[in-house]
């Protein structure tokens, strides 16, 4: 990349006073990841971001983007001084977005959209030039960054939208203004701020607030709240495109046929039947990439193309990413497959999850352990509201469980899906991650296939690093069944 932003364009897009002639070459909010030619935003989050402006300049950021020169920076340093700095990056997107000359799609959803973006992008970019996060850049700030590091010359652009509570989405749709939306699926998630799913779903359908005059929104057909959606977006004007297995939907699912490398989907579209494969495990995948490809030729690149490259896609780090771990001295101890859904977790995903890992086909006689075994590591459901009690213990009645050999628990909500296991399936339960993750080294043997889930907040990444701490980890690359 040339230049992002002039000290000039940064000015008049955001209204502050440009001091220095300076060129960004990208955006950054963290000093610990900027790269040499950044713009470093001084977000107040947890921290002040003033505090790290020095170290920032010091690093190689062209300038950095302030609501005061913070101590120890020189009166001569470049900066971009605006009245508040969160302000400034919105305008800052929201002026990205007015020079853009591509097309964009947006993706919200109570399951799935950062796996979708990461669809997106992959089809798109094989046949055209793509911008997206890196991360999961879905809120009040990742999406003005999100927008702010956009390429005016790119062709596509992918934005993920996320909400915890009501009227957060439709600002964020505002500032995007996608020519396609996208809605994942709805459900109970969020509780603690929504009363009801269907309050859920109108926070969800309020993306087509930002849509640009006949934009289309990609629904999921399956979700017990589509009759309210549709009537939402054919209110708001924007045109349906559906996807799913009931019904008649544009993009209709067939079968698919989950194995332990990937998924095979026989779909229909258009009067036409077609076969295609992702290259990761689970029947919710299949749904999430139909609706990948009702967005691509929503967007008017070619949805034939996009679904062969769906075969190369893998589930993103913390969300169904696959690990070998070695053990022993060049691995010769054997390995624990690991699937790490450590990101997210909620009723709906931790289903999906279990129907994958059911999949898993542990390694008898290479461990000290006889026969190999399916274990998962569960953390808390967050943000579940007053049922989340009953919602963690009913995961008990998940049909997928009959295939775990055992379940370890931590967290006080987890306490209660613990109680309700069956005693042959309940593994030990711990107050904290921490305390799970230093137990892990003794609860896993060569063969096993383990898998850990539980929401963000719970820390689950830390039984995660535990686990591939055992051994040498590397991402795992199947052969085709």
């Amino acid at each position: 990349m040339s230049g992002l932003w002039s000290a000039g364009e940064a000015a008049r897009a955001t209204g502050g006073v440009a001091h220095g002639n300076w060129v960004a070459t990208g955006v950054s909010i963290d000093s610990r990841t900027l790269a040499p030619g950044d713009l470093f935003v001084a977000l107040t989050a947890d921290r002040d971001g003033h505090d790290f402006v020095a170290q920032a300049l010091k690093q190689g950021a062209a300038a950095a983007l302030v609501s005061r020169r913070p101590d120890g920076v020189p009166e001569d340093a470049p900066l971009l001084v605006v009245d508040e700095v969160l302000d400034a990056l919105r305008r800052l997107g929201r002026a990205a977005r007015d020079r853009f000359g591509g097309r964009v799609v947006a993706v919200t959803g109570s399951v799935g959209k950062t796996g979708t973006k990461e669809m997106l992008r992959r089809t798109l970019g094989e046949q055209a030039r793509v911008h997206a996060a890196e991360k999961s850049y879905n809120n009040h700030w990742g999406v003005p960054l999100t927008l702010a590091r956009m390429p005016a010359d790119r062709d596509y652009a992918v934005i993920e939208i996320g909400m915890n509570a009501p009227g957060e989405i439709a600002p964020l749709a505002e500032m995007a203004r996608p020519d396609v939306a996208v809605i994942t699926t709805v459900e109970a998630v969020h509780l603690a701020a929504f009363r009801s799913v269907s309050e859920i779903a109108r926070e969800k359908i309020s993306i087509v607030r930002g849509l640009k005059p006949g934009g289309v929104v990609v629904l999921n057909r399956d979700t017990p709240t589509y009759p309210l959606l549709l009537r939402e977006a054919r209110r708001a004007g924007a045109r349906p495109v559906r996807f799913g297995s009931v019904g008649r939907p544009e993009f209709l699912l067939r079968e698919s046929r989950v194995g332990r490398t990937g998924t095979t989907i026989s779909a229909r579209a258009h009067g036409e039947n077609f076969m295609f494969r992702i290259g990761a495990p689970g029947r919710h995948l299949a749904m999430n990439g139909l609706a990948v490809l009702a967005a691509v030729e929503a967007l008017g690149a070619d949805y034939g193309r996009a679904a062969v490259a769906l075969a190369g896609w893998e589930a993103p780090e913390g969300r169904g990413a696959h690990w070998d771990v070695w053990l022993g001295p060049g691995g010769l101890d054997g390995r624990i497959v690991l699937i790490d859904e450590s990101y997210n977790a909620n009723p709906a995903a931790m289903a999906a999850a279990f129907e994958v890992f059911a999949t898993e086909t542990p390694e008898d006689g290479v461990g000290r352990v006889t026969g190999g075994r399916r274990i998962a590591f569960l953390g808390d459901m967050l943000e579940l509201g007053p049922d989340e009690e009953a919602l963690h213990a009913g995961l008990a009645r998940l049909p997928s469980l009959a295939a775990v050999r055992t379940v370890h628990c931590c967290g006080p909500r987890m306490r209660h899906f613990h109680a309700a296991l069956k005693p042959a399936k309940r593994g030990e339960w711990f107050a904290t991650s921490k305390e799970m993750a230093e137990r892990v080294p003794r609860l896993l043997d060569a063969g096993d296939v383990a898998m850990v889930k539980g929401s963000l907040g719970s820390n689950m990444a830390r039984v995660v690093e535990a686990i591939r701490r055992m051994g040498v980890s590397r991402p795992a690359h199947h052969e085709e069944e």
